[in-house]
């Protein structure tokens, strides 16, 4: 029987290219149900996204299915229950992309803080030639609060060490070696922040954390930067935030129904936007590939995988 693969959502060429030339690619997209159910027995791994949904039927409709590659940190869109119920391995793309991330929620910092997109469409609508663009805020110096202590928000806050920040953290646990500010209530960190960053991993436990209680502390001089989930922000709320001044700006990389941005986050010199590009560097995404094809030879060759999801 050939290695046949199901790719359910799109991943970079190079992915796809590299793994067509060993094993049997089909694209769920591309599949009516009939011709699904015609390759049903043969699937034994599926190839997905960290944006991707893998539901429990999709799992369940595959009798040989031992194995979900996915190509990014974030597996929140898979059915992890219903995938170990039958003993489905699942694998992830951590630590490559850790710096990446960071590295964004770094910049759209600084861009939402010294409002650089506002200040380029000042000099290119022309009206520099008849006045000076408005002051904008610091950030050296002032209080960083993060949300979700892992391996990228603690990246995030040793990068912002570089800039004399205050710097302190909500996540379930503390971090005793971090030598930095433990919150174990959110609220309480943003009221104390004046950039709050979400970091945190997205889920059902992490919905709709950063609500309108969390923004109306982070208050009108705070600024929110999300390089996590979509889901993990009220969008709804951040809007009436942002429209009624309730916070002072945004820098947003995901979106609760990418790629669909409310038209309310657009346009405005207070809020950065970007394309969910956090992992978005050549030489990252080719590492992030390699990870998930060595993962797949690994399942192949009955061999450990390199980066299980623990069960």
């Amino acid at each position: 029987m050939p290695k046949t693969i199901l790719r359910v959502d799109k991943v970079p060429d190079i992915l796809a290219e590299r793994l067509s030339l060993d094993y049997t690619v089909y694209e769920y997209q591309k599949l009516g149900a009939e011709a699904l159910n015609a390759i049903a027995g043969e699937i034994e791994v599926i190839l997905a996204s960290g944006e991707s949904k893998v539901d429990a039927t999709l799992i369940n409709q595959l009798p040989r299915l031992k194995l979900i590659a996915v190509f990014g940190v974030g597996y929140d869109g898979v059915d992890t229950r219903a995938a170990f119920a039958r003993n489905i391995q699942v694998t992830n793309t951590p630590n490559i992309l850790t710096d990446d991330v960071a590295d964004l929620g770094i910049a759209l910092m600084l861009a939402v803080s010294r409002q650089l997109v506002g200040a380029q469409k000042f000099i290119e609508s022309g009206d520099w030639q008849t006045g000076n663009y408005p002051q904008t805020r610091k950030v050296s110096g002032s209080r960083l609060g993060i949300v979700g202590f892992g391996r990228i928000g603690q990246a995030v806050a040793n990068r912002a060490t570089g800039f004399a920040m205050q710097i302190a953290y909500f996540d379930k646990y503390p971090n005793e070696n971090s030598g930095f500010t433990y919150y174990p209530d959110l609220i309480e960190l943003a009221g104390n922040s004046d950039v709050l960053m979400v970091c945190a991993s997205g889920g059902t436990d992490s919905a709709k954390l950063i609500n309108s209680d969390v923004l109306a502390a982070l208050g009108d001089k705070g600024v929110l930067v999300n390089i996590a989930r979509g889901s993990i922000v009220d969008e709804h709320a951040l809007v009436d935030a942002l429209i009624h001044n309730v916070i002072a700006g945004a820098g947003l990389d995901v979106f609760a129904d990418e790629p669909h941005v409310s038209r309310e986050l657009l346009n405005r010199d207070n809020v950065v936007v970007t394309p969910h590009i956090g992992s978005a560097t050549r030489a990252t995404r080719a590492a992030m590939a390699t990870l998930v094809i060595d993962n797949i030879a690994a399942f192949y060759a009955d061999a450990p995988l390199l980066t299980p999801v623990a069960k």
